[in-house]
């Protein structure tokens, strides 16, 4: 279906390392298998309605918020497959000229997302997990986008994960990570997502207070921006390795 990507370039580091099968994480199954290792809910989540509906219908502006972020002819990496039409968005910015790279560690969720970029010769699925060493080429990618995974993970895994992300940028490149944020104290919706969060995200309530440059040496690498959006729900951490 997707194009052998070592017809894409004659440079080595255009061609993802090749990754063993590895196991879900028990993380994974124990608490999110009903979200996404589940063949009967799996279409019905990966509706834009439903989508939008979890972000309080802020997943349009959260998508192009990270998307126009890249540009055309980019290598980019993102980490985990997304429900909506996020990885498309992204590759038909990098475009033609440009290589998408996306990695989940769940068979079925790279099954879906192949099926979603079907005809974009420039993109490609793989499994792999993020929060082991090697899953990613250092200093490979042009840009990586993380959205929405890191409140889903436990802290040891989020930890790894966003290192490994860190040294997968190349020198002047950017990485983008879009998440949950501590919200306002006035905000409507704080005590809503308390309990959200409590039932269905237990992992997120450790990222509110967390500041992502932090969770790698790697971060004193980078130069760093960060906005929030919907009375702090949500943010955008931006960063440029300096070269």
């Amino acid at each position: 279906m997707l194009a052998d990507m070592t017809e894409l370039s004659a440079d080595p580091a255009m061609t993802p390392p090749v990754t063993r099968a590895c196991a879900v994480p028990s993380y994974l199954s124990r608490t999110y298998h009903w979200a996404y290792l589940n063949r009967h809910t799996l279409p019905w989540l990966d509706r834009s309605l439903v989508v939008s509906a979890i972000l309080w219908g802020n997943a349009g502006r959260l998508m192009r918020a990270a998307v126009e972020e890249f540009a055309p002819g980019q290598r980019l990496l993102q980490a985990a497959c997304v429900y909506g039409r996020f990885s498309r968005m992204l590759a038909e910015r990098v475009g033609p000229e440009g290589v998408l790279d996306v990695v989940d560690v769940a068979p079925i969720q790279v099954a879906n997302a192949r099926r979603k970029l079907d005809g974009l010769a420039h993109a490609q699925v793989r499994q792999g997990d993020l929060a082991r060493p090697g899953c990613v080429a250092a200093e490979a990618s042009d840009a990586v986008c993380c959205f929405f995974l890191l409140h889903e993970v436990p802290p040891v895994e989020r930890a790894c994960i966003v290192h490994n992300l860190l040294g997968a940028v190349r020198p002047g490149g950017k990485i983008v990570f879009v998440d949950y944020h501590r919200t306002r104290p006035w905000h409507p919706l704080r005590p809503i997502m308390a309990q959200v969060f409590r039932w269905l995200e237990p992992f997120a309530p450790s990222l509110l207070d967390t500041d992502i440059t932090t969770l790698s040496p790697l971060g004193e690498a980078f130069t760093w921006k960060k906005t929030t959006c919907f009375g702090g729900l949500y943010q955008k951490l931006v960063g440029v390795r300096r070269g």
